[in-house]
């Protein structure tokens, strides 16, 4: 059988759970080092929102959650797990809070519904309505916390960030082609 791309299992024993929580624990950390500021905005492109959706599909919804709680409480009491770099309880409240909140529903959204997605395409829609929720959440924050307008929130914290989400999104699908939840 010829694959072009790289099928990654689901999680079956919990010693293996308890490896992909440490890695994606530390991926999501490592995801916020891979930052693109743009000048326009005060969100950074970075590759945590992939490692959130890859565990979400890997680990199954107790282990996906409480990875990205994890995450969150380290980044809250000073490891520089968040963008840039950055730590602390301030980051929590600070104009990017939103995304990074909502780093824990959208784990729970897929880590629930993975299994029962029919075919690659249910797949990508789950996980692009994920990236939504993390979008949307992020916007609504952000448009509070500026005292932006709707349009104005949405053009600076989700327009920029669409397509970069849906190339999540498909890698994911693409890596979990054929991978029950886990």
């Amino acid at each position: 059988m010829k694959t072009s791309v790289l099928t990654l299992p689901a999680a079956t024993t919990r010693s293996d759970r308890i490896l992909l929580a440490l890695f994606f624990f530390l991926a999501t950390a490592l995801g916020a080092f891979v930052e693109v500021p743009l000048p326009f905005t005060p969100v950074p492109i970075t590759l945590q929102t992939f490692f959130v959706l890859l565990g979400a599909t890997m680990m199954g919804r107790g282990w996906s959650v409480a990875v990205q709680t994890a995450y969150l409480g380290a980044g809250a009491v000073g490891a520089g797990f968040f963008a840039g770099g950055a730590a602390g309880l301030a980051h929590l409240w600070g104009p990017t809070a939103g995304y990074l909140w909502a780093f824990v529903p959208a784990a729970l959204l897929v880590s629930s519904l993975w299994g029962r997605c029919g075919g690659p395409g249910a797949r990508l829609a789950l996980l692009g309505g994920a990236a939504a929720l993390i979008l949307g959440a992020g916007a609504l924050w952000l448009g509070f916390f500026l005292h932006l307008s709707p349009e104005r929130a949405i053009a600076l914290g989700v327009a920029p960030f669409l397509p970069g989400e849906a190339l999540k999104a498909l890698a994911v699908t693409l890596l979990r082609r054929g991978g029950a939840r886990g």
